[in-house]
């Protein structure tokens, strides 16, 4: 979990720039529409005014921009020259507010630009939280304190549009999958004609792990206009952005309809990798992971470096009584199965394999050396973070329980499922799983697959540094090949993937294993792992001739 009190100042305001041959390039494409009306909702130092300036908009009457910076509000007024014709209007404040309150008696703008600010709803302050919740209360969509600033501005932004007026932002590409960005997906879809991505395949943003996108949106002309849907471009080489913006959204091929009716993910694959995958849908031998298996968190103590401890904190404090094995990262799990020797040899290697339950209600019946090991968790002020002071006593860890299965919450290459063979706990970096209907063995033998993998890719959301993650809701949504396997042949899967080079190769053999018991030939085979093998690539922001499999997963 990120702090507050551990980000930066300028990833706290969101104060990420834009180059100028990005927005030059946005701004050759708002200025195709010859605007008499163009709005900059948080303008920072000015590029995206500066760059308007320099192309061609000979119907150009004003510009509104919004920034919460006086002195970034002052830098773009010196910096920015329009003709003599064009009246610039620089607002000192919060635009969100500005949207709420007061653009009511503006004319509605042809053009918008800018790359709104990044920030998490839980880092904005009490107000702008406020009026982020208010933008999505005014247009009746689902609201969740899991959004981020972005979202509220693009929502706001493509409202105050003419009909047929267009939207050219840089936005985080979580666009495509984030759930907290499903609300604006459905706003677009509704709200526009034709919506362009271009999706690089590195980071153009330096300063940030956060991967970004280009997003290029036309409103429709009336309610009644049917939209054309979704088009991606991948922006393999930055010299994309030196073509002809118009003539790119002219000619791209646009998806709509089931495609885009939730996550976005889908317009990553051609047409006959989405009609494969429809097609497997509906086949009796595979199955949603919902019907095979129940998902729930792991173990959460709030505080896992205090309650997860090698043996030497146990011995130190004497805390053998209160010490149950556990494993808590991926870096303590190098197969799919987790055996007594696998936990032998993390303790052997000073991990921290122990978890700490302490389940006496008064402290004071604890011997003093758990006291004193208590104290210490009072002076690091665990008492006062959320998950500890919301129970009592805050040491006493709840919902503890062993499954036979485990799933760790985040992959570099895919996820996978290990058989709880020594019978630890996990905390909640894991998840805990419990077949129903289906072995254990089974079950963790036949969940990774390139078919499995894809859904994964397809249902889960990215982080920065090209992390796979997913929750309880997007693993029951997985597809998952109903296959039966023994003892034996899950040892023998357990040892290929400790040994194997590389987690694709790993993958491919399991394919062979997994997906031709079910009757997919090698051709379709194929296809599945190369549709993997592109969503997982543009996730790692890895292009199409490099990979990154000397990568654990």
């Amino acid at each position: 979990m990120n702090f507050i009190e551990y980000e930066s100042a300028q990833k706290l305001r969101g104060g990420f720039y834009t180059e100028p041959d990005i927005a030059v390039f946005l701004a050759r494409w708002v200025a195709a529409l010859q605007p008499q009306h163009v709005l900059e909702p948080s303008c920072g130092d000015g590029a995206f005014l500066d760059a308007l300036a320099t192309v061609d908009t000979p119907r150009l009457r004003s510009v509104v921009a919004c920034e919460m910076n006086p002195e970034e509000a002052g830098k773009a007024r010196g910096r920015v020259q329009f003709g003599k014709n064009v009246r610039l209007e620089v607002r000192v404040g919060d635009f969100l507010r500005w949207f709420l309150f007061y653009s009511g008696v503006t004319t509605p703008f042809d053009g918008v630009l800018g790359n709104p600010p990044f920030i998490r709803y839980q880092y904005l302050p009490e107000e702008q939280q406020f009026l982020a919740e208010k933008v999505f209360q005014r247009f009746g969509l689902p609201f969740t304190k899991h959004t981020n600033a972005w979202v509220p501005f693009v929502i706001a932004s493509l409202a105050l549009l003419r009909p047929g007026g267009r939207l050219g932002m840089v936005v985080p590409s979580e666009i495509f999958h984030i759930p907290h960005a499903q609300s604006l997906r459905r706003y677009l879809a509704e709200q526009c004609a034709r919506i362009l991505i271009l999706d690089p395949e590195k980071i153009w943003f330096g300063d940030t792990l956060q991967g970004t996108v280009l997003l290029l949106a036309e409103k429709k002309l009336d309610a009644n206009e049917k939209g054309q849907g979704i088009a991606v471009i991948p922006a393999a080489p930055r010299q994309v952005l030196c073509t002809d913006p118009e003539e790119l959204f002219q000619q791209a091929v646009y998806i709509n309809g089931t495609t885009i009716e939730g996550k976005w993910m889908a317009v990553f694959l051609s047409a006959a990798e989405r009609r494969l995958l429809a097609q497997l849908r509906n086949q009796k031998c595979v199955r949603r992971f919902s019907d095979l298996a129940s998902v729930d968190v792991g173990i959460v103590t709030g505080a896992n470096k205090f309650f997860l401890v090698p043996d030497s904190v146990v011995q130190e404090y004497d805390l053998e009584k209160w010490a149950h094995p556990m494993f808590g990262r991926s870096a303590h799990v190098q197969g799919i199965i987790y055996s007594r020797k696998d936990h032998e040899a993390n303790k052997k290697a000073g991990l921290p394999s122990n978890f700490l339950w302490f389940q006496e209600e008064d402290v004071q019946s604890l011997p003093s050396n758990v006291r004193q090991y208590l104290d210490e968790g009072v002076h690091q002020k665990l008492h006062t973070r959320y998950k500890c002071r919301v129970r009592t006593p805050w040491y006493k860890v709840p919902s503890v329980s062993v499954a036979p299965i485990g799933m760790l919450k985040r992959a570099h290459h895919y996820p996978r499922l290990v058989l709880n063979r020594a019978g630890v706990y996990t905390t909640d970096t894991a998840y805990r799983i419990w077949p129903k209907g289906a072995k254990a063995e089974a079950l963790v033998f036949g969940f990774v697959n390139s078919l499995t993998c894809l859904t994964a890719e397809m249902e889960g959301r990215h982080y920065g540094g090209g992390v796979l993650e997913l929750v309880p809701s997007e693993i029951e949504r997985l597809l998952i090949p109903e296959v039966t396997a023994t003892r034996a042949e899950l040892a023998a899967a357990d040892q290929r993937f400790r040994t194997l080079e590389n987690d694709s190769a790993f993958l491919r053999l399991q394919d062979a294993f997994i997906l031709s018991r079910i009757g997919l030939p090698n051709r379709e085979q194929d296809t599945l792992y190369a549709a993997w093998l592109k969503l997982r690539d543009r996730r790692h922001r890895v292009p199409a001739n490099e990979t990154t499999d000397d990568i654990e997963s």
